[in-house]
């Protein structure tokens, strides 16, 4: 009787620690899957964060991009120095666009501008070039020396070979401008009479990466070749 009672004692001992066992075991389990939960829920919140801010960028950068050119960004006008040397008195803005930009001045002399760069180590494009990609060479330093159809031949020539035999300048034909021949760097720019005209060097000197110069020592190759 005593044996049987014993032995049955044994048993509902065995049976009680064997659900506690199986109890401890789902809390285990419960508490694995409430921590991969949370882990879930954090990485959503990270992704969803991510993907939040990506796509405000995206949206702001397709604001920038679709820039439908009516405005370049700029404020302000041209103020005249005795060298005849004329020097934009306002902003000259420097966001980047993928799309024309209508400039106030022409050529221009800054504003927004192509992400990439027109070559302006000594380059001499014989036709018209991007204002766009033109206006970020200028950002680096260049100086652009631009010609209409009434500009004699041996000034462009002779310009041709100042240009060539200059790092961080370019030139191409421009014909809407108001001079035949004229000179530009950010935010300045010059008209001249002929190759010999004395402030061909003069311009050249002060503005190839001159101190107007946005970001000196920016490359002036690996850039667009028109």
């Amino acid at each position: 009787m005593g044996s049987g009672k014993n032995s049955s004692t044994a048993a509902r001992k065995a049976r009680i620690e064997e659900m506690r066992r199986a109890e401890r075991a789902r809390e285990s389990r419960n508490r694995i899957l409430v921590i991969a939960a949370s882990v879930v829920v954090v990485a959503g919140l990270a992704v969803g964060g991510v993907v939040l801010v990506n796509a405000q960028s995206d949206k702001k950068d397709s604001a920038t991009a679709s820039d439908d050119g009516k405005g370049s960004g700029d404020t302000g006008h041209f103020t005249a120095g005795a060298d005849g040397v004329k020097t934009w008195s306002g902003k000259l803005s420097r966001t980047h666009v993928t799309s024309k930009v209508t400039y106030p001045m022409h050529p221009p002399v800054g504003g927004d501008h192509n992400p990439v760069w027109l070559n302006c180590n000594g380059n001499v494009y014989t036709e018209p070039v991007q204002d766009e990609n033109a206006v970020h060479a200028l950002e680096h330093g260049a100086v652009w020396v631009t010609y209409t159809g009434k500009a004699q031949k041996a000034d462009v020539d002779a310009l041709a070979a100042k240009v060539k035999s200059t790092p961080y300048s370019l030139m191409s034909p421009y014909e809407n401008q108001d001079a035949p021949l004229i000179l530009s760097a950010w935010g300045h720019q010059v008209a001249v009479k002929s190759a010999k005209d004395p402030e061909v060097d003069k311009f050249f000197a002060t503005y190839v990466q001159g101190r107007q110069t946005p970001e000196p020592g920016a490359s002036c190759t690996g850039g667009v070749m028109k």
